[in-house]
């Protein structure tokens, strides 16, 4: 075979695009699923879509599959009694079943530059926790589904700021407990 230069360029171009991808997809893609969070001191059953039954344990979340449209649960007790049967819609493509109807709060995290955190704190909504005011405007949530956040109780905050051209926003969603201890260690107040 005769050196081309061509061919070789070719060649180094495409091992190096396939190891980007490859880089990208088991580093730093975000993975997307659908969990059931179990805030509580009780054990649950559970069955998704009359699938096989689940059982999520005390301080636990589970991944679920999900099917885009609607979906049915039927919630038991730690004695298989059943507590509720219900339905649900997903749209997106990730989402938390909270089982035992406890209060969840989404909270937005800005980034970018020149970020003033305190005057941003002050222009969002309040909200009130245990009859304390905390700032920065988080949402509570106690339904049985929702996906509207970015980062799901089991996730952390990007450590790493992406783009700090503009002032962008991650939204994440916090058992209580997660929540106030979040606040007082992020705001330190």
């Amino acid at each position: 075979m005769k050196n081309n230069p061509s061919l070789k360029g070719l060649l180094i171009a495409s091992v190096v695009f396939i190891l980007a991808f490859g880089v990208y997809f088991f580093f730093l893609a975000k993975k997307n699923y659908y969990l059931v969070d179990n805030p509580t001191p009780y054990t649950y059953y559970y069955k998704i879509n009359n699938g096989s039954e689940g059982i999520i344990s005390a301080g636990q979340y589970v991944n679920v599959n999900l099917k885009k449209g609607k979906n049915s649960i039927k919630v038991f007790d730690q004695n298989k009694k059943l507590l509720y049967d219900s339905a649900f819609e997903v749209n997106k493509i990730r989402g938390l079943i909270n089982i035992a109807h406890k209060d969840y709060y989404v909270n937005r995290q800005y980034y970018g530059y020149n970020l003033k955190k305190d005057s941003l704190l002050l222009a969002l909504d309040k909200t009130i926790i245990d009859g304390k005011p905390y700032f920065g405007g988080a949402k509570r949530f106690n339904k049985l589904y929702t996906e509207d956040f970015y980062y799901n109780v089991d996730e952390d905050y990007d450590k790493l700021i992406k783009n700090i051209d503009k002032v962008e926003s991650r939204s994440k969603i916090f058992r209580k407990q997660d929540y106030l201890n979040y606040y007082k260690e992020y705001y330190k107040f």
